[in-house]
This record gives structure tokens, C-alpha cells and sequence, in this order.
């Protein structure tokens, strides 16, 4: 490797300014940087004497998202034959766990793997031409957006949705605040929210969250069998609110018993594996644990955001469970932790360093905040049965205010302790 090296850095000068390659220097500093630890070191103020850089750190991250990948590639497969074998019965076979490992997995990686080379395609030609543009670098940050993007969507949807969803979050969620570490909202998040203002129909319902559910109602004549039914357990909850709640595909006649088809239909244990409908990386909880354990014990992400974000969650949940306005307040407050994409957005949402709360105190209330607007978006607005995403964008335009009211309080409780010295 040090051969590898110093054969790359005696090409620098060809490449720094003046040289034969100069305007090619951004992507011979990106590649040769994500290989080495760069030269460059801090000429004035604080220095830190470390060798991990920006792309390592956001390697790091990667690599805890591996988890939510392989279980959502092995999930996505799981639903298409789960769903394939209401109309086909030589595939009722598919519909225990234990077996067709091999051909789920198989299927996963055909619909899943598309979404993740067109997230990143997509995103590093933006970053490539705004490197050109700028005379800089690819931007290290997108080594986990163009992860993140495509482990936020639904497995069928298009990938030209998703090539223009990560342009637009790029380019209006990145770029036009400077670049990585200037942006004010979640760029991944930017993506979803833009697909799913954009796009609803291929972004949420009935429909989208089984891979196959299209080419089944062809197959059944348009009918969509109860226990096919492609909605994820929040699409249900949400119903909870109308007037015609439905649990599994079925419609209820009285709301007396609808928490409890809930919990049959939706197994806790279940649930936290992330055996249920969702987007591709988002339904396991133990997974985004697992990636969650990752980033804390590195010190790449802040236990306390985390922490608290689920105790936030909780807490809300619990409140919620005594006001009882309806039978999604009575579901108990644990299911709102282990459903959707809550402790996704908590480990890999939530903690990104740059829209985030800095301060100690703030990261706690950050997340705090954060958790409790999670459920109050699901239990009180059914246009919005997935509550995260639009709660960890407000609390991304809110972070700064939250740091700015921490910031106030230490100076003002500081000074009156200088004033009784």
C-alpha cells in the first residue's frame, strides 16, 4: 500500500493548479483521498492530530447501514412471494419463513440493487459537475445520502423517480447551501419528502409496498384478496382515525376490538425483526439497532439524539394511550418504536451531524422533541401515517433555535453565578 501511495502522490503535481491535468484535479483528489488519508492538514487554528477524515467517518456509517440493506433485500423477496401466493397456490409454500431463503434473497437483489446504483449514479454525477463547477472534491457526505435514499423507498418504485429525487435533493437540499456541512435539512429525507409530495400514488396506499402487487391484481382480475393486502401496519393505524378501520386488509365493523387485530395481525416480535411492509431498509428495528450499536460505539453518532429521540417516542406514546380520543391513541406506546421507519430515522435520520442539535443539552431535547412529533403526526393526522420523516425535517429547521436557547441559558446562568462570586 505505501508503493500504491507514493506512486499516486507523485502525480500531484500534474493535477494541483498549473499542472497538465488541472482541471481533472476533483476527481483525482476524490479517488485519491478516499484511498489515502489526505496531505492537507489545518495551516491555522485548532489542529487535530487524527488520521480519520470525512470519507472514513461517513465509510463508517455505510458500513452500519449494511444491516437495514441485507434485511431489506431478504424482506423485499419474502413480500413478493407472500403475496404471489394468494393468487398462485404452487407458491403457498413461500409463505413460511423458513424456507425459499435462496429465491427471496435472489429477488431482493434484482429489485433493490437497481434503486442503490441509480441513487448513487445519480447523486456523484451532481457532486462530480458542482466539483468541476467549484474546483474542489466530491463531497464526502453523499458516500451515506446515496445509501440512505434508495433504503427510504418503496421497493417498486420507478428508478427514474428515484434518479430525480436524489437530483432535486442534491442540487435544492445541498448544493445551493454550499455544499456538505452547509445543508439545513436531511438530504435523503429532502429526496422522499420530494417523491412524496411529487409522486404520492407511487410514494404511499395499498399498493406500493409489496413488490408484485401490480402484476398480481393483473393476474387476480383487479381483485386485491384481504389477506394480499399491500399496506404497512402504519396504512392501517391510520384508518383508525376514519370511519372504516381495517386491519390487515379487512375492514372492522366496530373500533371495540381493533387494537387487539392489530397486534394479532402485526406480531411485536415480528415487527421488531421488521417481518412486516415498508420501504426497503426502514421495517427492521433490530437491524437499525445493530447499525445504531455501530455508530455509538465508534463515536460517530450521538447517543444521546438517539436515546432520547426513542424516549421521546415512548413517552408521547404512553400520553397518548391516556387521552384515548380514538383506538390508534389506545395502541400501546412500545408499537410506535417497532413500526415504520421510527428507529430507522432515530440511528441514521436523526443523528446526521450537520442538521442536527451541537449542543449536549440540545441534542437531548432534539430528540426529546423529535420522537413526540414522530406520534403525533401518526395519530393525529392520517394523511401522514409514516409521522418521522416530516417530523425529523422540522426538527432539522428547529435545531439551530434549540442550540441558540441552550447557548442563552448556559451564558445567563454562568453570569449570575459570576455575579454572586
Amino acid at each position: 500500500m505505501k508503493a500504491l501511495e507514493k506512486i499516486i502522490h507523485n502525480l500531484d503535481p500534474k493535477f494541483e493548479k498549473g499542472g497538465k491535468w488541472e482541471k481533472m484535479y476533483p476527481l483525482y483528489e476524490t479517488l485519491s483521498t478516499f484511498l489515502f488519508t489526505p496531505k492537507h492538514v489545518t495551516k491555522k487554528g485548532a489542529h487535530i492530530r487524527d488520521g480519520v477524515d470525512l470519507k472514513r467517518t461517513m465509510f463508517m456509517v455505510v458500513l452500519a447501514l449494511i444491516p437495514c440493506l441485507l434485511f431489506g433485500i431478504y424482506n423485499t423477496g419474502h413480500w413478493h412471494y407472500e403475496i404471489q401466493s394468494y393468487v398462485n397456490p404452487a407458491l403457498e409454500g413461500y409463505r413460511d419463513y423458513l424456507t425459499g431463503f435462496g429465491d427471496k434473497v435472489i429477488y431482493g437483489l434484482i429489485k433493490v440493487l437497481p434503486l442503490v446504483i441509480v441513487s448513487y449514479a445519480a447523486g456523484l454525477a451532481v457532486e462530480f459537475v458542482f466539483g468541476f463547477i467549484k474546483g474542489h472534491g466530491l463531497h464526502e457526505g453523499f458516500l451515506v445520502s446515496g445509501m440512505l435514499i434508495p433504503l427510504t423507498m418503496p421497493a417498486d418504485v420507478p428508478l427514474w423517480m428515484v434518479a430525480i429525487a436524489t437530483i432535486f435533493a442534491v442540487v435544492i437540499g445541498k448544493e445551493v447551501f454550499g455544499g456538505t456541512g452547509m445543508n439545513i435539512l436531511n438530504v435523503a429525507l429532502t429526496a422522499r419528502a420530494f417523491l412524496y409530495f411529487a409522486y404520492p400514488t407511487a410514494m404511499s396506499g395499498d399498493k406500493v409496498w409489496k413488490s408484485g402487487t401490480d402484476d398480481m391484481l393483473v393476474q387476480a382480475g383487479n381483485v386485491m384478496p384481504d389477506g394480499a393486502s399491500g399496506a404497512t401496519a402504519l396504512g392501517d393505524l391510520a384508518s383508525f382515525v376514519g370511519d372504516s378501520p381495517v386491519v390487515a386488509g379487512k375492514v372492522m365493523s366496530s373500533s371495540d376490538d381493533l387494537v387487539a387485530a392489530f397486534e394479532s395481525a402485526y406480531d411485536p416480535i415480528h415487527a421488531f425483526i421488521g417481518m412486516i411492509p415498508g420501504s426497503v431498509g426502514e421495517t427492521s428495528t433490530l437491524a437499525a439497532l445493530l447499525g445504531g450499536a455501530i455508530l455509538i460505539f465508534t463515536g460517530v453518532a450521538s447517543w444521546r439524539i438517539i436515546l432520547s429521540f426513542f424516549a421521546g417516542g415512548m413517552l408521547f406514546g404512553l400520553l397518548m394511550n391516556g387521552v384515548g380520543a380514538n383506538a390508534y391513541m389506545d395502541l400501546p406506546g412500545y408499537y410506535h418504536l417497532i413500526i415504520g421507519g421510527f428507529a430507522f430515522g432515530a440511528v441514521f435520520m436523526a443523528t446526521d451531524p450537520v442538521t442536527a442539535a451541537q449542543t449536549s443539552w440540545g441534542k437531548i431535547w432534539y430528540g426529546l422533541l423529535g420522537g413526540a412529533l414522530t406520534v403525533l403526526i401518526r395519530v393525529l393526522n392520517p394523511a401522514y401515517p409514516e409521522g418521522i420523516m416530516l417530523a425529523i425535517l422540522f426538527m432539522n429547521v428547529m435545531a439551530p433555535l434549540i442550540d441558540h436557547y441552550v447557548v442563552q441559558t448556559n451564558i445567563k446562568r454562568r453570569q449570575k453565578r459570576f455575579k454572586t462570586a
